[in-house]
């Protein structure tokens, strides 16, 4: 097998793998700005330069040349290269700054030319504390700067579309923004305007940069140059917590990280997936973010006398639930589950309706014909749609639903987590007549004719599995504590330099930004409990999901572990099974 040799180690690969690329994949590092993976090489930040060379061969005897220490003769570049776009090669010898002190030169000395018009203003930067610039100046640059006379001014706080803002003064001219709305997104919408140390990027003139995934520039650009019109000076990065989970806005189930501060979300970014999203996501996904914050069902609520919705305590709640549960049929009950949440919620759902006799749940999938682009922005508005046909849930359209919940035999509606007033699905007097018990997260217009309403949690507030419409399931991870939950006793949850050393007499650490809601497999053990049914769960989410993958086919040898080692698993929507 070709090996290449890096700073006197032997390494063996495959194919014709660029050098920057072969070097991280090693677990090695060598600083670079420009390059990214995904997008083409320009090598025009000089920042990844090593010296490379190749071994000697006697043209006769097809040997290599020695010498006087018996060591293979290299013939080296005369200058030195640039990792990025260079291939490796059989018997390929290179050095990095690691090894070679011309090397490590050369990268401080381009460090120092990129930073002479660079603003010195990190304290002030957006993307202080995650900043390749600024780390890599501390690792790699010089100690100081010998540039004593005016920098080049650029135009700041640039309000290119109504997402992002450049600062173009702190541009490095990467081109990694130009060429995603390029190569990626395909806007067009970008370019590298004037010449030489005052160019810059921008829109042409009279244009806006409103490409449906334009924030992914933010998330690209190496420095503070691009930065969220949203989350601009809202928090630094080592304040905020980083959980992995997914995107719920649609049913393409993009990876994303989920950051959070004082229990509150306050951005989302794009997590690398390469069978799902690479490393980007639609804009649309991160300005949900406030859905997980406001408007919040906190504490149950109940309709007395027809009058409006009150809050309840949980005994109460439970207690009317039940009350209302003996007064009729399980004939009588609708149940209705929903593509929004997720595997382990619908088949508690499922199951809580099957011990009272109460026939398989409807549900209504959220599809809005033409929204979708063909990338990672589907027409399908649910992160779930897949996970509840593979449950068994039986598949109506509006019109269908209409029917079942205006029929005379339905007098109790149990609805899992979907507004179908909000979204066109039913009316209010669709529901009228009906007790309707509804389970959910965020207040709206079918919340408010809830005749019992119970608080549950949202995707960042548990641990919980998605089938997206490919058909693979992944799962979140609780980014948010509840009035029930603590960072420190829930190994699943990540804890910051806030959680650790903040303290409540802190004016940025509350107790107000916990919402009083309970995971539904920790209500359905509660309600189950009235209702002499044994429903409990001591594992939570993880002894759901296994006993979804013993009693459903198409969910077999699914697990947390499995998910999170393998990004994801293929399910075999068609068949309903695992594909191997």
């Amino acid at each position: 097998m070709p090996e290449v040799f890096i700073d006197g180690k032997s390494y063996e690969f495959e194919g014709q793998p660029k050098l920057l690329q072969f070097i991280m994949d090693e677990g090695l590092e060598l600083p670079f700005f420009c390059y990214h993976p995904s997008m083409s090489i320009p090598a025009n930040c000089r920042q990844c330069m090593v010296k490379v060379g190749q071994p000697v061969k006697d043209r006769d005897t097809g040997e290599y040349e020695l010498d006087e220490n018996g060591e293979r003769v290299i013939r080296w570049f005369p200058k030195l290269q640039t990792a990025c776009n260079f291939d490796v090669t059989d018997g390929l010898v290179v050095k990095t700054q690691e090894s070679d002190e011309l090397v490590e030169r050369a990268q401080k000395d381009n460090l120092e030319f990129i930073l002479i018009n660079h603003p010195l203003d990190c304290p002030i930067c957006d993307q202080a504390g995650e900043c390749p610039l600024q780390i890599q100046t501390y690792k790699y640059g010089p100690e100081g700067s010998r540039f004593e006379v005016k920098k080049v001014h650029k135009p700041k706080r640039v309000q290119l579309g109504p997402r992002v803002i450049l600062d173009a003064e702190r541009c490095i001219n990467c081109t990694r923004c130009t060429r995603f709305a390029d190569e990626i997104s395909k806007s067009y919408q970008l370019t590298i305007t004037k010449r030489g140390d005052k160019n810059y990027p921008t829109t042409a003139p009279g244009e806006t940069f409103d490409d449906p995934y334009s924030l992914n520039t933010v998330d690209l650009c190496p420095v503070g140059a691009l930065t969220s019109a949203d989350f601009r000076f809202r928090a630094r990065v080592w304040e905020m917590n980083q959980t992995p989970s997914i995107d719920v806005s649609n049913g393409k189930g993009c990876n994303i990280d989920i950051w959070t501060r004082d229990n509150q979300v306050l951005r989302i970014t794009p997590r690398h997936n390469p069978h799902v999203n690479d490393y980007w996501m639609p804009d649309v996904g991160r300005e949900i973010y406030p859905l997980f914050n406001d408007n919040r069902i906190s504490r149950p609520s109940v309709i007395l006398d027809g009058e409006n919705q009150i809050k309840s305590s949980w005994n109460n709640a439970i207690e009317t639930f039940g009350e209302q549960m003996e007064a009729i049929k399980p004939e009588e009950i609708l149940a209705i589950g929903s593509a929004h949440a997720s595997v382990e919620e619908n088949y508690l759902f499922a199951k809580f309706g099957n011990l009272l006799g109460i026939s398989t749940p409807l549900f209504t999938p959220h599809i809005e014909p033409g929204s979708g682009d063909g990338f990672l922005i589907t027409d399908d508005q649910a992160p779930n749609t897949n996970g509840v046909r593979l449950l068994g849930f039986e598949e109506t359209d509006s019109k269908q639903l209409k029917t079942a919940v205006k029929s005379s035999n339905a007098k109790m509606i149990l609805l899992l987590s979907d507004h179908l007033i909000d979204r066109g699905v039913l009316s209010a007097d669709d529901l009228s007549g009906k007790y309707l018990v509804m389970f959910a997260t965020n207040e709206s217009e079918t919340t408010k004719k809830a005749d019992l309403l119970f608080p549950i949690t949202c995707v960042v507030e548990h641990a919980a599995s998605y089938v997206n419409v490919d058909g693979r399931i992944q799962r979140s991870f609780p980014a948010k504590e509840t009035k029930y939950t603590n960072r420190r006793l829930d190994l699943e949850m990540t804890e910051g330099r806030l959680d650790r050393y903040g303290t409540k007499f802190d004016n940025w650490v509350t107790d107000e930004n916990k919402v009083d809601c309970l995971p539904v497999w920790d209500l359905m053990a509660l309600i189950g409990g009235r209702l002499g049914l044994d429903i409990t769960y001591e594992g939570g989410s993880r002894e759901v999901i296994k006993e979804v993958s013993q009693n459903m086919p198409a969910f077999s040898g699914v697990t947390y572990e499995r998910m999170d080692d393998e990004l994801g698993i293929e399910l075999d929507t068609e068949h309903q099974t695992v594909k191997s």
